[in-house]
């Protein structure tokens, strides 16, 4: 299936170049040494910039569904995000979709007697097809919060906190987030752990001493924190301990926006024993 190739004109009429050549004259540009060099400056700017337009239409393409209508939803189990030309099991693979794709819901099909239920989606304006319906999860639908919230109980480690972060950036009015938040926050308490002693196997002391920078540098640029990072999650770093611990955004969260829940007491109770570590 073919696809739309980027506005190539549009991103660069943005660019700090486009505005230099419609005001000046391009033979001028070579006339002196100074004039070529300032037209690679702003040829290399351009560049960067447009670079930078293209990764960004990346990203949001995954986190924004096709403005064409129909119902917003994202895409919770990659395991069934098969998208077909119809709704069968067996209907020709379109492509696969990775988990926090947006799609727009714009059908449904239930198929057989007590059969499996399929949405028709649009992936772009220009991709469509059917999804099984357990792959995604739509704010717009009754029942898919409780849906993916089983979703993430039965999920384990790294990938309960990604479908948590999924939950709480497209669920915003749920009244079961402050039960996400706690999920969140305890997992990520829990990778805590596991990040402390893969940096601490991985983390050479002669090597860090030779490279002459803190301590806790070199620990809170660990390359396994990355992924963590990109769903919203900070630790820190304990120095004398030489250990990572979450730092309990989502626990203040619960306190701030659901004092009163019954998540609330146990929110506090592990903002407790944060502070008690310090």
């Amino acid at each position: 299936m073919s696809r739309r190739l980027p506005d190539f004109t549009r991103v660069f009429s943005s660019t700090p170049a486009a505005s230099f050549f419609s005001t000046q004259p391009v033979a001028s540009l070579f006339s002196t040494r100074a004039s070529r060099t300032t037209f690679k400056v702003l040829l290399l700017v351009s560049c960067a910039c447009l670079l930078q337009s293209l990764t960004d239409a990346h990203a949001q393409r995954k986190r924004r569904a096709p403005s064409i209508g129909g119902q917003h939803a994202v895409v919770v189990d990659e395991r069934l995000a098969a998208l077909r030309d119809a709704p069968q099991l067996t209907a020709t693979l379109v492509q696969r979709l990775g988990r926090g794709r947006a799609v727009s819901i714009i059908g449904a099909r239930r198929v057989g007697d007590g059969g499996l239920n399929f949405y028709r989606v649009a992936v772009t304006r220009r991709t469509r097809g059917w999804l099984q319906a357990e792959a995604v999860a739509s704010p717009a639908r009754v029942g898919d919060d409780e849906k993916l919230l089983r979703l993430i109980r039965g999920s384990e480690e790294f990938d309960r906190i990604a479908r948590a972060r999924i939950f709480l950036d497209n669920f915003p009015r749920s009244p079961l987030r402050p039960v996400i938040l706690l999920l969140f926050g305890d997992e990520a308490e829990a990778a805590a752990s596991k990040l402390t002693r893969d940096a601490a196997r991985r983390l050479d002391e002669g090597e860090m001493a030779a490279g002459g920078a803190p301590l806790e540098s070199y620990f809170l640029n660990f390359n396994e924190l990355d992924r963590y990072n990109k769903q919203g999650i900070k630790f820190v770093f304990e120095r004398a301990a030489k250990r990572f611990r979450y730092d309990g955004e989502s626990w203040r969260e619960i306190l701030k926006r659901h004092p009163r829940s019954p998540e609330a007491a146990e929110a506090r109770q592990r903002l407790d024993a944060l502070a008690a570590k310090k």
